[in-house]
């Protein structure tokens, strides 16, 4: 059984690839059950993500659907090494939901992100100052602890792409930029941070002009995952304002790829976004009317 008693992300994608490797091959279940001398129920158990698969599993039906392809047999072996991993989050898991922890796995496991935020400032790139107010301004209370513990874990997540580990693009709506401005104690930092880490190599911040609400309207806010050396997104979570649900579903997701395609050409360049917020960042520290 998954840890936690329930299907991880990192089982259910597992699952979901056999699965589909087992039918491109034309075969039915029975004789996956044959060929690591397991029941039927074990493999319809497993490509549901309800059970794990060890390594050897893996590569021995892979053996079987005729899979010959190294990088996605690799890929799929990590996945049966690691479906049951502990992750550092569950040290907070009096904090953090099932939902919220699905989407911290994904994001530790992807090599590409790319996140849409249409009113705040993704949790990657945000300060400490500006999650605790994110945080504290949602719709349920949160007690001062649980919110020290949440924005500790934000901070943990950005390691993620502090270490280089994965490539980061958010595209972000301006007017969640711009109200950084009228925000005096929180604003300069978030601003300065979000040029300092769209200096790194391995990260883009775009920022979408406010006049572009049609593009802005498409889709509220999503991340999408890509977890091989190709970008080809593999996953989505969608967050609402009860919980985060996660996308797996292939024409579901082309949709979400084919959304942050258009906002991502409607979007400034990443230069452009820089100056953008430059000129933001000059007008907190120093507010039109008064000497610089």
């Amino acid at each position: 059984m998954p840890a936690g008693g329930r299907p991880t992300v990192r089982s259910r994608r597992l699952g979901a690839a056999l699965k589909r490797h087992r039918e491109a091959a034309g075969l039915d279940q029975g004789v996956a059950a044959a060929a690591i001398l397991k029941s039927i129920t074990k493999i319809s158990r497993l490509e549901s993500g309800q059970v794990s698969a060890s390594a050897l599993e893996v590569r021995t039906l892979l053996n079987c659907y005729g899979v010959q392809d190294p990088g996605e047999r690799d890929r799929l072996e990590t996945w049966a090494r690691t479906s049951n991993e502990r992750g550092w989050w569950l040290d907070y898991q009096e904090t953090v939901r099932p939902d919220y922890a699905d989407h911290i796995t994904l994001e530790s496991d992807s090599t590409y992100i790319r996140s849409w935020e249409p009113a705040l400032i993704p949790g990657l790139l945000q300060t400490p100052e500006y999650a605790e107010s994110v945080i504290t301004s949602g719709p349920t209370f949160i007690v001062a602890d649980r919110v020290a513990q949440l924005v500790k874990v934000r901070q943990e997540r950005q390691r993620r792409i502090e270490e280089g580990g994965a490539n980061f693009t958010a595209i972000i709506w301006e007017p969640a930029v711009t109200s950084l401005a009228h925000d005096p104690v929180v604003g300069p930092g978030q601003l300065m941070r979000l040029l300092d880490v769209g200096q790194r190599q391995n990260v883009t911040v775009q920022i979408l002009p406010a006049p572009a609400s049609k593009a802005a309207g498409m889709s509220g806010a999503f991340v999408a995952f890509s977890f091989g050396v190709e970008p080809s997104v593999d996953a989505v979570t969608v967050r609402n304002v009860a919980n985060t649900s996660v996308v797996e579903a292939p024409n579901d997701l082309a949709l979400y790829v084919n959304v942050f395609d258009q906002l991502r050409s409607a979007a400034m360049s990443p230069e452009e976004s820089a100056e953008r917020l430059r000129d933001l960042l000059s007008n907190t520290q120093h507010p039109r009317g008064e000497p610089a």
